[in-house]
């Protein structure tokens, strides 16, 4: 590059001097990194010509390929140095930059528009005291290469970031790379073991050797004695003296134009010119991940830490999924990550993995040569938290309560201060690194680090100040999900789900608390109350009937009050989703809708009717189940669609089951199509069942009865498609079990079957819906046994079956009854069968269940057919009652499955009998049964 003459450019009061490099503001130096100032004395010479991007980076970085990127950091290090005249600098679109303004120059010319390099002579040599490497530096790939971007763009760059982050290893490790290009001296100042602040100026004249003399040593006397040398500083460790080395840092860039300082801090230096990087943690899986363990950087670490100690040390999968767990705990800070590995060299990982709520006591053990804070865990942290005020101790403590993080309106609850002062506090502790932001909803949100979390929560104790803040903390979580409890402001509450779903931890924690021995139980009941209607929401049931449970148990003076009433509720509700309908549920529900009258509560009086009407039904007690349900129509108002929608839907489903097709499929398909979806989420809550897609789901029954063969398939995929989109998994399993049961097996439709079946069994399983999964397993049998494996599927059917008789759910015991003596008559063991067809038999004319009937004597026939030993007149008797009790009920498939059966077995029987119910027929002609009705018919024509 060409040489140009040195020369002085002034406008507006700004000053570039490129013989001293200096940028300078009304007389002033302004702290600008070197690079940045080449960029800016390219387009200062250029006189307001623009310059391209490429031109910019051909100049400056010559010989060297460099990313745009690193251009635009830049290029906004010239804006921040340029404050207020920012716009001075313009970007032209497309084509690169200009500097605005008649910048006058103070020299007579310049030979070229470049800008000047100083180039070392060859025997120049440089003071280097930056400590060695000692190990390899993993997972800190992109981070160094942004500092080193940062650092040519910066005079001070402060490395942030809590203890044990590796502030110290990463500047150490910038310093190095930057080693080549600084064509200046140097040093590695350390400040931690300082503990007079006054000494800061007197430490680094003493690292730098600058033999100066006096009594008194002053940051301005040690920048002057430095001067226009140039210099690279690393100053590790500035937080417990951070004033004064914010001071001397400051005097160093108005100063010395041509020092570069790396800064290590908890706190920011707050000087200006400082970019501040916060250190990220390493990268840890996401719980979910099961592969690729190993190319997260926080797992890198560990590994080769462990194998350090440890040459054998191998990491199978078992391991590294144990690892993953441990590096999350530890939040990806990698001196509790190498603690931790140097523990598992000698315990064993999942020793580790076991005692991490111990980590205080477990995790020591580093380097003999490292500082004592960073020999264990508790003293790093106990550096950070000795140098806070009693103020910030005490919020940071209080903050430690919320496991989930928090947001302002949280800390001011907690803290009992006015906001201004929390929030100045929250920002203090932020730039400490004690605190992170942790992203805006609907509101700012804050975390501690679950190792600064932990011990905080230690120093916070567990006696009188402890249950003080959790008091605090549960009356607050009590005030916030109030919304929750009351009907007329449920909408609302669903429609901001997401905020209150992050504080999901925060309420599981205070619950906790509540219902221990030193909390308070009548505070946990109101809290529990309170939230029961949000875990639902998001669709955690069984949670909601835990925490109702353990909160009756604490009731004391709330008994016999709402909140007895709504926890009664939920539990009741929680039983019959997840243990089935048994004898503890039924009177859990029964006291909650006496209490609900006792209070003339509306809401909860039509909840709990549904409730008692979902139990009788579920079990079978359809006459139970219609009385609930009238009593629900009756008290609903003639104008109120939603309540009659309700109401049809509550009527329907019982009558269903009684084989009153033609009623019932009005009654549900008026409430489906009528059913207003605004209400959807509420109901959701109210009823715990989504009407809608209940109401197409049974309609199945009514359409296969009624032969409408396709519309059944239809609406069955319908409501699952509907059922998917509510996020709920017990309106999805209800959608799968009809549709996969009733539907997809009645049409032998084996493929979609199998498909919903298996699908409801993973629902059912992960949200411990056990009376969803008995279905699935008896789904999967009659799949096994249809398909050629009829041993298999007789185990899973008695299986299923024994778990749907424990849960009392029973809507779909006859059928699978049945689906059991078919594949018991398919292995020849014919009176096993027949003893299962009795008991289908029984139980439907025990619990009026007539729908079944017509297929229960069908399959009876067809046993005693295959075993040979009975009498044809008794056989085809069977087939004709079957067709003769389906005719009654309007169950044209039904009466044509018997007919079909009739007709294989008699076939004089096709032309008279089976021929007239086939043309009553007017789709479905694809399925299965009429595919063979049709066969038959034209078997006997020909």
């Amino acid at each position: 590059m060409g040489q140009i003459e040195r020369g002085l450019f002034e406008f507006c009061g700004w000053e570039m001097d490129l013989a001293k490099r200096e940028l300078r503001a009304l007389g002033a130096p302004v702290p600008i990194g070197s690079r940045a100032f080449d960029i800016l004395e390219v387009l200062v010479v250029a006189a307001g010509d623009a310059v391209s991007k490429d031109d910019l980076m051909r100049r400056v970085w010559p010989g060297i390929v460099v990313e745009e990127n690193t251009l635009q950091v830049h290029i906004s290090a010239i804006r921040k140095a340029l404050g207020k005249d920012r716009n001075l600098l313009k970007t032209i679109s497309g084509r690169g930059y200009r500097l605005l303004g008649n910048w006058k120059s103070g020299a007579p010319s310049f030979n070229e528009t470049a800008p000047s390099v100083r180039t070392p002579s060859a025997d120049a040599r440089y003071v280097s005291k930056i400590p060695a490497s000692i190990s390899d530096l993993i997972g800190r790939e992109s981070a160094v290469a942004e500092l080193l971007t940062l650092a040519s763009a910066y005079r001070v760059v402060t490395l942030t970031g809590p203890g044990g982050i590796g502030k110290t290893v990463l500047a150490s490790e910038i310093a190095r790379s930057l080693l080549p290009s600084v064509e200046g001296d140097a040093f590695f100042i350390e400040l931690v073991s300082l503990q007079d602040p006054n000494l800061v100026p007197t430490t680094l004249a003493q690292t730098l050797d600058l033999q100066l003399q006096g009594d008194e040593i002053s940051a301005e006397i040690v920048a002057r004695c430095i001067g226009g040398r140039t210099m690279l500083l690393v100053v590790d460790n500035c937080e417990h003296v951070i004033d004064a080395a914010a001071m001397m840092i400051e005097a160093l860039v108005r100063t010395c134009p041509n020092v570069t300082v790396l800064a290590t801090s908890r706190e920011l230096l707050r000087i200006e010119g400082e970019f501040a990087y916060r250190v990220p943690p390493l990268e840890v899986p996401a719980r979910e991940e099961a592969t690729g363990t190993l190319e997260h950087s926080a797992i890198q670490l560990f590994v080769a830490r462990a194998r350090a100690l440890q040459w054998d040390f191998a990491a199978d999968t078992e391991k590294l999924l144990a690892i993953a767990g441990i590096c999350r705990h530890l939040d990806g800070i990698p001196l509790a990550i190498e603690f931790a590995a140097a523990r598992a060299a000698t315990l064993g990982i999942q020793q580790i993995a076991g005692r991490l709520d111990d980590r205080f006591v477990l995790l020591t053990g580093g380097r003999r040569t490292a500082l004592p804070r960073h020999q264990t865990l508790r003293a790093t942290l106990d550096w950070s938290y000795q140098l806070l005020p009693d103020t910030e101790r005490e919020l940071l403590c209080g903050l430690a309560t919320f496991p989930g993080g928090f947001t302002l309106d949280a800390a001011v609850a907690v803290s009992g201060d006015g906001e201004a002062e929390t929030a100045l506090a929250i920002s203090n502790l932020v730039s400490k690194s004690l605190i992170a932001f942790d992203g805006f909803d609907a509101a700012p949100r804050w975390r501690l680090l679950e190792t600064v979390r932990v011990y905080s929560l230690e120093k916070l104790g567990v006696r009188d100040e402890f249950r003080r803040t959790m008091c605090r903390v549960a009356k607050y979580f009590l005030k916030l999900f109030k919304p929750f409890s009351e009907e007329r402001s449920l909408q609302t509450a669903l429609d901001n789900i997401g905020r209150y779903r992050k504080e999901t931890d925060n309420v599981r924690a205070a619950l906790r608390w509540a219902f221990s021995d030193s909390g308070n139980g009548v505070l946990g009941a109101k809290l529990a109350a309170a939230s029961s209607d949000f875990w639902t929401a998001i669709s955690l049931v069984s949670e909601a009937g835990d925490w109702a449970e353990r909160a009756l148990e604490n009731i004391g003076e709330e008994s016999g009050s709402r909140t007895e009433m709504v926890l009664r509720c939920a539990l009741g509700y929680a039983l019959i989703y997840t243990q089935g309908m048994n004898e503890r549920g039924k009177e859990v529900l029964t006291g909650a809708l006496a209490l609900a009258r006792d209070l003339n509560d509306y809401d909860y009086r039509q909840r709990l009717t549904c409730a008692l009407w979902l139990f009788s039904a579920r079990s079978a007690e359809l006459s139970d189940a219609l009385t609930y349900a009238r009593e629900y129509e009756g008290a609903v108002d003639e104008q109120d669609v939603r309540g009659r929608a309700t109401a049809a839907w509550l009527v329907g489903i019982p009558q269903t089951y009684h084989a009153l097709h033609q009623e019932a499929g009005e009654r549900l398909e008026w409430a489906a199509t009528h059913y207003p979806l605004e209400n959807r989420r509420t109901d959701l809550l109210r009823l715990e069942a989504d009407v809608r897609t209940s109401s197409l789901a049974h309609n199945t029954v009514n359409l296969i009865a009624g032969g409408r063969l396709d519309a059944a398939i239809l609406t069955a995929e319908v409501a699952i498609q509907e059922a998917r989109e509510t996020r709920q998994p017990f309106v999805l399993c209800v959608a799968l079990a009809w549709s996969a049961s009733f539907v997809s097996l009645t049409l032998n439709d084996l493929d979609r079957a199998q498909e919903w079946g298996e699908e409801l069994l993973v629902e059912a399983s992960k949200h411990g819906l056990q009376p969803f999964h008995a279905a699935g397993l008896c789904i999967k049998g009659s799949l096994a046994y249809r398909l050629g494996s009829p041993a298999a599927g007789i185990e899973a059917l008695r299986t299923g079956l024994a778990e749907l008789r424990n849960g009392a759910y029973l809507l779909f015991y006859p059928f699978y009854l049945c689906e059991l003596a078919a594949a018991l008559q398919s292995m020849g063991r014919f009176n096993e069968a027949l003893n299962e067809v009795g008991n289908a038999l029984l139980f439907s004319e025990e619990k009026g269940y007539r729908w079944m009937v017509p297929e229960i004597l069908r399959r009876k026939a067809e046993v005693l057919r295959a075993q040979g030993l009975s009498e044809t007149s008794l056989i085809e008797g069977l087939f004709q009652q079957a067709m003769a009790e389906a005719s009654k009920q309007g169950a044209l498939y039904w009466e044509l499955s018997a007919g079909v059966s009739l007709g294989a077995f008699r076939e004089a029987s096709v032309p008279t009998v089976l021929l007239p119910i086939y043309r009553r027929f007017t789709e479905g002609f694809s399925s299965p049964r009429l595919l063979e009705a049709k066969a038959l018919i034209e078997a006997s024509t020909a």
